[in-house]
């Protein structure tokens, strides 16, 4: 199981995921799975981490579902799918909610699952190279499990479209659609990923998880005097907060901050 999944962390607390499987283009198998959840479980209680970058190794990012794993779920029965399922679903989330911001560098394949990989993470950032296709309608099935992450992120009206044709598309019209942040040379991908990455790092943990928080609570919501209030409140916690005193304190007195490595 080790051996489908390599985890790194250098000295600013960056930590790379890479998926190891690339004679299956990195596609899930129970195995992936797990150690992805796994992997996410020990991150999100590791303080020294402060943002985490997803990659795929060889060609591909990761082409879905292996086939040997989709042989043996048509054997299972009803409730044997849905336990399944749902340790897949477990993964996404654990993925879409880390504290730690994430950044998916997709090259290659990304296809199904893989999609939901990149639309789970906070910043993707995909190679010219990159190839996309939410394909599950071809083989009699339907992408929900990756729905809620992927909708959030090319919206209702262009999964109208690609849900239900299954067509392959290009980076630029990942970008254009909203499912990548930013289209990149492929040889220039894993330096991209570098600086955003960390740029990421140079900020306050504690107030990047916070803002984190805030886009999945506020997203959505009306512009009530609800929301008005709670947001006061948020940035008032914030202000209050040691970070927000260092923060403001080291602006003033022209240092850096005591997060910055």
């Amino acid at each position: 199981m080790a051996d489908d999944l390599l985890i790194a962390t250098d000295d600013r607390g960056i930590a790379t995921i890479t998926l190891n499987r690339p004679a299956t283009s990195n596609a899930f198998d129970e195995r992936l799975i797990a150690a992805l959840a796994d992997a996410l479980a020990r991150i999100a209680a590791d303080t020294g981490v402060r943002v985490v970058i997803l990659a795929g190794a060889g060609a591909n990012f990761c082409a879905g579902a292996d086939l040997n794993w989709m042989k043996r779920a048509a054997a299972f029965s009803r409730a044997e799918n849905e336990a399944d399922a749902r340790k897949l679903g477990a993964m996404f989330h654990a993925l879409d909610t880390l504290p730690q911001p994430t950044v998916a560098l997709v090259q290659g394949a990304a296809y199904a699952g893989g999609i939901g990989l990149a639309a789970a993470c906070d910043i993707a950032i995909a190679a010219d190279n990159a190839d996309f296709c939410i394909s599950e309608t071809r083989l009699g099935l339907i992408p929900a499990v990756i729905s809620p992450y992927v909708l959030a992120a090319i919206g209702a009206r262009a999964a109208r479209r690609y849900f239900l044709t299954a067509e392959r598309f290009d980076a630029a019209e990942a970008l254009r659609i909203g499912l990548v942040h930013a289209v990149v040379p492929a040889g220039a991908l894993q330096s991209a990923g570098a600086r955003v990455a960390g740029a990421v790092s140079q900020n306050a943990p504690g107030a990047v998880a916070a803002a984190k928080r805030l886009i999945a609570d506020v997203a959505g919501r009306p512009h009530d005097e609800v929301l008005v209030t709670e947001t006061a409140w948020r940035i008032a916690e914030a202000r209050a907060s040691a970070e927000g005193r260092e923060g403001i304190a080291a602006f003033l007195e022209k240092r850096a901050p005591s997060w910055r490595r």
